[in-house]
C-alpha cells in the first residue's frame, strides 16, 4: 500500500482534533512537574533526616520508565479504590515522572548562585524570605531557564504515551483514523509533522525567553 498524499492532507483536521488536549496536557504537566520538582528540592534541603528519603524517591522516579508509572496509576490504583479520569492520570503521571529530573535542575540552579550573595544580603539586614525572593531566585531562574525549557519540550513530546490509556491527544486521534481506515502510514506521518511543528514553536518560545532573561541579566 503506497503513501497517499491526498489522503494525508484530508485527515489533517481529524488528527488536529487532539491538539487541544496535547497542548493542555503538556502545559499542565510542565507546571505540575516544576512545582513537584521544586518541592522535592526544598524537602531535600530541609534537614538531614528527610534528605536521604527524598533522594531515594527522586532516584526511584528517574529510574522507572514513564510508561510504567502511567500504567501503575491507571491500571493498579483502581484495585485499591482509586479511580481517576485518564487525562488526570496522564497529567499527574507525566508531572510525577519529570519532577525527578526538574528537581535536579533546581538543585543545580541554586548551587550555581554563590553563597556569598545570600550572606551579603543577610548582613545588610534582609530577612531570609527577601533574600530568597530578591537575591537568590532571580539568579537561579536565569540558571535554570534553558534546562527547564528543554524539559518543557520533552514533556510535550511525551504526551503520545497517554494514547495507551485512551487520552484523546494527537496520537490517539491518529490511531482512531488508522483504525477506521486501516491505513497507518498517513496518520502517523501527519501526527509526526504536527508534533514537529509544536516542538519548533515551543523551542522558539523557549529561545525567546532565554534571550529576554539574558538581556535582563546584563542590563544591571
Amino acid at each position: 500500500m503506497s503513501f497517499d498524499l491526498a489522503f494525508a492532507v484530508e485527515i489533517i483536521p481529524r488528527v488536529l482534533e487532539g491538539i487541544g488536549n496535547t497542548i493542555l496536557v503538556g502545559i499542565l504537566s510542565f507546571i505540575g512537574a516544576t512545582l513537584l520538582g521544586f518541592l522535592w528540592e526544598m524537602l531535600r534541603r530541609s534537614n538531614r533526616w528527610v534528605r536521604p528519603i527524598v533522594q531515594f524517591l527522586v532516584d526511584a522516579i528517574r529510574s522507572t520508565p514513564a510508561l510504567v508509572q502511567i500504567y501503575f496509576l491507571f491500571f493498579v490504583l483502581p484495585y485499591y479504590g482509586v479511580v481517576l479520569p485518564a487525562i488526570l492520570v496522564g497529567i499527574f503521571g507525566l508531572s510525577f515522572y519529570y519532577s525527578g529530573y526538574i528537581s535536579e535542575v533546581f538543585k543545580a540552579g541554586i548551587e550555581a548562585v554563590p553563597a556569598g550573595q545570600s550572606e551579603a544580603a543577610l548582613s545588610l539586614g534582609l530577612n531570609r524570605w527577601d533574600t530568597v525572593m530578591y537575591v537568590v531566585a532571580p539568579q537561579m531562574l536565569r540558571n535554570i531557564a534553558a534546562p527547564l525549557g528543554a524539559y518543557s519540550i520533552g514533556i510535550l513530546k511525551s504526551t503520545p504515551l497517554l494514547a495507551v490509556i485512551a487520552v484523546p491527544e494527537m496520537l490517539g486521534s491518529a490511531f482512531d483514523v488508522a483504525s477506521d481506515t486501516y491505513r497507518y502510514a498517513e496518520p502517523m506521518f501527519i501526527a509526526g509533522v504536527l508534533f514537529l511543528l509544536l516542538a519548533l514553536i515551543a523551542a522558539f518560545l523557549v529561545g525567546t525567553l532565554e534571550r529576554r532573561l539574558g538581556l535582563l541579566g546584563t542590563s544591571h
